[in-house]
C-alpha cells in the first residue's frame, strides 16, 4: 500500500457505508455522472474500518505501535539517496521502458541472488508495484466474460485489479478448477501477504503447466522474495519451475521492502519476452513512466547487496523478538515462513476481538478479514516498525498474560 494511503489509513473517518456496487460521494447525484465513475465497482477502502481502533492505540499513555501496516520505517541507504540526488537534474522526458543500466542491474539482481536468467530487454519499471497489480488484468485487455483469480487470502488489490478491469475476480488457491469465465489472468503470491507462505516450486511448477495449456498469464507478486526467514522463496522464473522458457509468465517485484522504497514507488516486471512487449506498449502510450531519479536510485539499489542483508537481519530479529511474546500471549502464529508479517489466531478471539484487544494495548494490527473471508480468525501483525516500538509492542504483550 503507498504511504500516502498508509498514512491516511489512520486519519481519516470511517467513510460511508459501501453496497455491491461501491460508494457514490456523499451529496452527489445517484443518477449523476459521479454515480458511474470507477469508483462505483470497488468496495471501501479497508483500513478506513480502522479507524476507531487506531484512535484507542494512539490514546495508550506510551503511544502507538502501529503495527497494522507494511510500510518501512527506517532510512533509505545513502547509496540509494545520493543516486538519486545526483539525478535530480532530469528535466526531460524519461525512458518508458527504462535505462539500459536499470534493466541490467534488475536482470543482474535477479540472476545474482534468485538463480533466474532474464534479459535486460525482458524488464519493464512500474510505478510501484500496487500500481501494476491494481491495472495489469486492464493493460492485458480483460474484460467481461474473463476471470482474474488470486489467493483466497490475498492483498486486496489484486480483487481491485478485476473489477478495474470489469471482469469476474475468483478468490481461489486453485485456479485450474475454476468454473464459469475462462481464467485469463492468474495471480500467485509468494511469499503472501498477509500468511507469509511460501509456495512451493512444485505446486508453482503445476500451474505453470496448467496456464500455459488453459492459455492463461501466470503473474506472480514476488514483492518480498527477499525476505524468506523460515523457508527459501524461489521465483516463478526459476528454471526449476518453469523449465527454459517464461511463455506466458510475468513476475513482480518492488523495492519497497527490501529497500525501503515505498516512498519511492518504485519496481519492475519480467517474463515474457512478447507480453513484457505488450506492456510496453500500452504504458508508452498512457505515460506510465517511473521518474529518472527514482530509475536511478533503483539501479544503485538493485546493484548493491549490502543495505538489503542488513534489512533482512533487522527484520529478523524484530521478528524474533515479537513473535514470541505474541504467542506467550495467548495467539498462535501459523505459516508465516517469511515476508514481514505475523499471522496469528487466537482461540477467544475471532479477528475483530483481537483487534479490539490490542489496541487497548495501544498495538494496532491488520484484521483478517481484509484479506478474505477464510481471514475472519486472524490478524496480520506487521514487523515495520521501530526496534522500539517492536519492543514495546512485545512488553505489553507479555504484561498481558
Amino acid at each position: 500500500m503507498p504511504v500516502a494511503d498508509a498514512a491516511a489509513a489512520d486519519s481519516r473517518p470511517i467513510g460511508p457505508r459501501r453496497g455491491v456496487r461501491g460508494v457514490v460521494p456523499p451529496g452527489a447525484d445517484t443518477a449523476g455522472p459521479a454515480a458511474r465513475t470507477l469508483a462505483s465497482r470497488l468496495p471501501g477502502f479497508p483500513w478506513d474500518r480502522l479507524g476507531s481502533a487506531a484512535a484507542t492505540a494512539a490514546a495508550h499513555p506510551d503511544g502507538i505501535a502501529d503495527l497494522s501496516i507494511g510500510t518501512p520505517v527506517d532510512p533509505v541507504p545513502a547509496v540509494i539517496q545520493d543516486a538519486l540526488k545526483a539525478a535530480a537534474d532530469s528535466p526531460g522526458y524519461p525512458l518508458t521502458r527504462g535505462t539500459r543500466a536499470l534493466r541490467a542491474a534488475a536482470a543482474g539482481w535477479l540472476a545474482r541472488r534468485h538463480g533466474v536468467s532474464v534479459s535486460p530487454d525482458d524488464v519493464l519499471p512500474v510505478i510501484g508495484t500496487k500500481e501494476l497489480i491494481a491495472w495489469l488484468p486492464t493493460l492485458l485487455g480483460c474484460g467481461p466474460g474473463d476471470a482474474v483469480s488470486f489467493p483466497a487470502l490475498a492483498y486486496p488489490t489484486y480483487d481491485i485489479g478485476a473489477r478495474l478491469a470489469g471482469a469476474r475476480a475468483v478468490a481461489t488457491d486453485e485456479p485450474e478448477r475454476t468454473d464459469g469465465a475462462p481464467v485469463r489472468l492468474a495471480w500467485l503470491n509468494s511469499p503472501s501477504n498477509p500468511t507469509g507462505w511460501v509456495l512451493a516450486p512444485a505446486r508453482m511448477r503445476d500451474l505453470a503447466c496448467w496456464a500455459r495449456a488453459a492459455g492463461a498469464v501466470l503473474a506472480s507478486d514476488e514483492c518480498y522474495l527477499d525476505l524468506g526467514f523460515d523457508a527459501t522463496p524461489v521465483s516463478v522464473l526459476h528454471p526449476q519451475v518453469c523449465g527454459p522458457s517464461h511463455d506466458g509468465l510475468l513476475a513482480v517485484f518492488s523495492l519497497s521492502k527490501r529497500s525501503n522504497l515505498a516512498g519511492y514507488r518504485a519496481g519492475f516486471v519480467a517474463g515474457d519476452p512478447a507480453l513484457v512487449a505488450a506492456l510496453l506498449e500500452v504504458r508508452k502510450h498512457a505515460g506510465m513512466i517511473v521518474p529518472a531519479p527514482v530509475q536511478a536510485a533503483m539501479t544503485a539499489a538493485l546493484g548493491d547487496d549490502g543495505h538489503a542483508d542488513e534489512q533482512h537481519a533487522r527484520y529478523a530479529r524484530r521478528r524474533g523478538v515479537l513473535r514470541p511474546a505474541l504467542e506467550q500471549a495467548g495467539w498462535s502464529v501459523t505459516h508465516s515462513q517469511a515476508g514481514l508479517y505475523l499471522w496469528a489466531a487466537h482461540p477467544n478471539c475471532d479477528c475483530w476481538e483481537s483487534v479490539r484487544v490490542l489496541s487497548d494495548l495501544g498495538i494496532l494490527v491488520s484484521p483478517g478479514e481484509f484479506y478474505g473471508p477464510a481471514g475472519v480468525s486472524h490478524i496480520r501483525v506487521a514487523l515495520t516498525a521501530t526496534d522500539e516500538r517492536i519492543a514495546a509492542a512485545a512488553a505489553r504483550l507479555r504484561a498481558l498474560r
